[in-house]
């Protein structure tokens, strides 16, 4: 793995998507996860995109209407109970959706969510996935590098026919420092063995801030539409505010 080309995404797999265990391991992997993204700062870009939603009035929304939120490949659903509280303070209706293609992400997401918050688990596929009130706003965190480049394009046009208001993708940039920073920290922390071969991994998945332009004109996306920023410690969002 020190040998690998950063100027290309990597094809080496993740532990998480190809090596099947019980929900107590993998419960126990999506807790350290949650914990990389406390450490890493994670959630403040989605937050960021999430303020200047709101800074626009959500005009086009019909009153009396929760803000209709997906997150695809929610894993252990810390974004969403961080949303729930955000919309809370703020005085905002939410109707939260959780989607990710492994049972045990529904199980341990449900299992760590307060009962009565406006948040619902599912497995699905979020491509054949039709929620009854359609999608205000899709999200995503740590999700597209696990797709090959055909498949990011492919969920950025979904993204784009099926959010009514806005998406945000909220992923990694591929750089040489993180991928080796992470690969000392992962064991220094004695995080579960997944999170310390997937968090190098998936920074060698990533993207680079070209890969993205090219990957929004290949799904026919005006880049002048598309804000592509980059985060300290090593993040590239992509976002849409369909929202004038």
């Amino acid at each position: 793995m020190s040998a690998l080309d950063f100027s290309r995404r990597s094809t080496l797999d993740e532990l998480m998507d190809t090596q099947a265990v019980g929900f107590e391991e993998f419960r126990a992997c999506l807790v350290d996860l949650a914990q990389v993204n406390r450490l890493t700062l994670a959630y403040r870009p989605t937050f960021a995109f999430l303020e200047r939603l709101v800074a626009r009035g959500l005009r086009g929304l019909p009153e009396n209407r929760p803000l209709e939120v997906i997150d695809v490949g929610s894993g252990h659903g810390d974004m969403l109970r961080r949303i729930d509280a955000w919309a809370r303070e703020r005085g905002i209706a939410v109707s939260l959706t959780g989607v990710d293609l492994n049972p045990w992400s529904r199980r341990s997401a449900s299992e760590a969510t307060p009962p009565g918050r406006p948040i619902t688990w599912v497995t699905a596929d979020a491509f054949a996935y039709e929620p009854p009130g359609g999608i205000d706003v899709v999200l995503s965190s740590l999700f597209t590098h696990h797709l090959p480049d055909p498949g990011v394009v492919r969920f950025l046009a979904w993204m784009e026919a099926k959010a009514r208001l806005g998406w945000f993708v909220n992923d990694l940039h591929r750089h040489p420092l993180p991928y080796h920073v992470f690969r000392h920290l992962s064991r220094l922390a004695g995080w579960h063995r997944f999170v310390q071969h997937d968090g190098p991994v998936s920074i060698a998945r990533a993207f680079s801030a070209s890969d993205w332009r090219r990957l929004l004109a290949e799904a026919g996306l005006d880049p002048r539409a598309v804000e592509v920023r980059w985060w300290m410690p090593f993040r590239l969002t992509v976002g849409r505010l369909k929202i004038p």
